[in-house]
């Protein structure tokens, strides 16, 4: 197997809020079959689908945890998952986890790549925001980075969250293997070429 090449890049956190149910614009249903899924999940169930959502994105935060953290998180009443079902395949989940002030964060949203772009992503957010203020959330925040997708950001503005705050930070992370065979398909002449990320 190849090693990984690591670059290092500069990323910018953006911090959103929902302050009521009111402030949220819906999106419309999907047009094909979708189901949420609300059941306990091992930390093996929780780090596939994890890993299926978030490895294109770097997501990596969850993999240093050992089955003993992972499990006392899942089992917290305090946090709560919901499985995207599309003609029964997974494509997606979001994690809500309530805080002591009785806020809710949205600690991971997203669909697995083959979803994306299929008009699910509003109303999978629009259902995490329900959800959210269903079980008694006093406001809904999260945040996203330029690692990300780069629907994220948008699609949480169009909901009707509003920016509270950004920050930006320096990170270690390994070259996407997207990312390393454009580079190395760029013909010598191109030197003006940039790789987006996220």
């Amino acid at each position: 197997m190849e090693p990984e090449t690591w670059t290092r890049v500069a990323v910018r956190r953006t911090h959103l809020e929902l302050r009521s149910l009111g402030e949220l614009r819906a999106a419309p249903a999907p047009v094909e079959p979708v189901e949420l899924v609300d059941k306990g999940l091992t930390p093996q169930e929780y780090l596939a689908l994890y890993s299926l959502v978030g490895e294109r994105w770097l997501w990596r935060d969850r993999f240093v945890w050992t089955d003993a953290e992972l499990e006392a998180y899942l089992a917290s009443p305090d946090v709560r998952i919901w499985t995207l079902l599309v003609r029964g395949e997974r494509a997606g989940y979001f994690e809500l986890r309530q805080h002591q002030d009785r806020s809710m964060e949205l600690m991971y949203f997203g669909l697995a790549p083959a979803y994306i772009g299929r008009r699910l992503g509003g109303w999978l957010l629009t259902r995490a925001v329900e959800k959210a203020f269903s079980l008694g959330a006093t406001r809904v925040f999260l945040n996203t980075c330029t690692l990300d997708a780069p629907q994220a950001l948008p699609n949480y503005l169009a909901r009707g969250f509003r920016i509270v705050s950004e920050d930006q930070y320096l990170l270690d992370v390994p070259v996407r293997p997207h990312e390393r065979q454009q580079q190395e398909q760029v013909l010598p002449t191109a030197t003006e070429r940039t790789v987006t990320r996220g």
